[in-house]
Formats: structure tokens, C-alpha cells, sequence
């Protein structure tokens, strides 16, 4: 596939984002990649196949998203794929434990972020010509079912989902599709725990399959390879044995 369109991706310093970066400008798009680590997002930007530009971007402040896309406007004059993926996560403690910068900063990033995001990103689409665009939001699994100990996150990943159907319902009129990828346990440096054993539900440890990351690219690749009067709404990849569906 070949494609001139421009994209954005969101947490790209690393793991899923990255993975979606990389194979996005492999199939040709033109691509923007935000997250707070400038030499990470250099690290990405090295391993393009094209053009691709880095702008060091904290996504829960909206000063930084407002210039992440007075950037991506003043580069490439419009933008046809967002991926928002930056996300964060808090201590895995017991609820009560967690401290109230430590569950504001899950928010900010993984809901507010996601938010802000998503709303420049509207305003461009409805402004350029062509009109429209598509947003792909990463829900996770955990916008189903939490794992022990991970209410910040969890509670995030829910609202990720009502985010979603709000983006969809709204765009409607300007052309501007969204949909949600729910990625479970891609083999990325925020997985690596699964290899040693995390908790699980039952009080047990158990050590969780992992898929190669490059199966989420290319489920955001196929989301944006439909016409924009089509929309993969909901997906879930996930590694096929992981315990996810069952009853403990």
C-alpha cells in the first residue's frame, strides 16, 4: 500500500507507538510523532522509511498539544490519521494507597490527553480540503475488564470508550471517522512483566503470553486503509491465549 496521507502518533518514544509510526511511514504516509521524550522520538524518526518530524509534546498540557499542531498545520497543511496511544500508568498498589498526583497524572494523559488531542485534531479535519479524517484511540484491554491494583489506568481505559462513541457521533458531520484498537499484551518493554508473572484476579502469579507488536501496526493499518464512510468502531488484538475471556 502506498498512500500520501499524513498521520500523527502519539507516545511514539517507544513500544506500540513506535511500532505504529514506523509502519505507517513504511506504507507511505507522511507522519508526526509526539511524546515527552525528544530522544526517543529522534530514535523513531531515525528508522523512518520517509518523511516523518518529532515535536517533544506532553499531551495531558494544552499549550504543547495547541503547538504539536501548529506544527504538523505548518508542515504538512493538514492531517488524515490520528493515533492517539501516549499513555501513562500509576504504582500497582491497593487503591487506597495511591496518591493524588499519582491518579491526576494517569488522567491527565491517558483521558484529558486523548481529549485534547482529539480536538485539534477535529478542528484541522474540519477545516482542510479534502474534508475529514480518522482517529483511532488505543482503549487497551483494560477498557473490558481491570487487572488487580490498576484503578487509574482501568477507570481511564472505560472512558476511553465513551470518548470514542462521542468522537464518532460528532464527526459524523464533517466526514471525521474514530475507532478504538484494544491491545492486549504486545510484546513491548511495558509488557516485559508478563515474561516473569503478574497477578492475577484469584490472589495467583502467572506468567501471560505476548504477540509480536507488529500485529497492532497492522490492525491501525487495515482501520485506515477503509474509506472514510467506513469505520472499524471497536477491535481487540490480543494474544490468543492471554486470560483474558473465562471465569476465575
Amino acid at each position: 500500500m502506498s498512500t500520501s496521507k499524513i498521520a500523527l502518533v502519539t507516545g511514539a518514544g517507544s513500544g506500540i507507538g513506535r511500532a505504529a509510526a514506523l509502519a505507517l511511514s513504511g506504507a507511505g504516509y507522511r507522519v508526526a510523532v509526539a511524546g515527552r521524550r525528544a530522544e526517543e522520538l529522534e530514535k523513531t524518526v531515525a528508522q523512518a522509511a520517509g518523511p516523518m518530524i518529532a515535536v517533544a509534546t506532553d499531551v495531558s498540557q494544552p499549550d504543547q498539544v495547541k503547538a504539536l499542531f501548529a506544527r504538523i498545520r505548518a508542515e504538512f497543511g493538514r492531517l488524515d490519521l490520528l493515533f492517539n496511544n501516549a499513555g501513562a500508568t500509576a504504582p500497582g498498589v491497593p487503591m487506597d494507597e495511591l496518591t493524588f498526583e499519582q491518579w491526576s497524572r494517569v488522567v491527565g494523559v491517558n483521558l484529558t490527553g486523548s481529549f485534547l488531542c482529539a480536538q485539534e485534531a477535529m478542528r484541522l479535519m474540519k477545516e482542510q480540503s479534502p474534508q475529514g479524517g480518522r482517529i483511532i484511540n488505543n482503549g487497551s484491554i483494560s477498557a473490558h475488564a481491570p487487572r488487580p491494583n490498576s484503578a487509574p489506568y482501568t477507570t481511564t481505559k472505560h472512558a476511553i470508550t465513551g470518548l470514542t462513541k462521542c468522537i464518532a457521533l460528532d464527526g459524523r458531520p464533517w466526514n471525521i471517522a474514530c475507532g478504538q484498537i484494544d491491545i492486549g499484551n504486545a510484546a513491548t518493554e511495558m509488557t516485559a512483566r508478563m515474561v516473569q508473572g503478574v497477578p492475577q484476579a484469584n490472589g495467583t502469579t502467572m506468567i501471560e503470553p505476548r504477540m509480536d507488536v507488529g500485529n497492532v501496526a497492522s490492525a491501525i493499518l487495515y482501520m485506515d486503509s477503509l474509506p472514510l464512510d467506513a469505520n472499524v468502531l471497536f477491535i481487540t488484538v490480543m494474544a490468543t491465549t492471554m486470560p483474558l475471556v473465562g471465569r476465575g
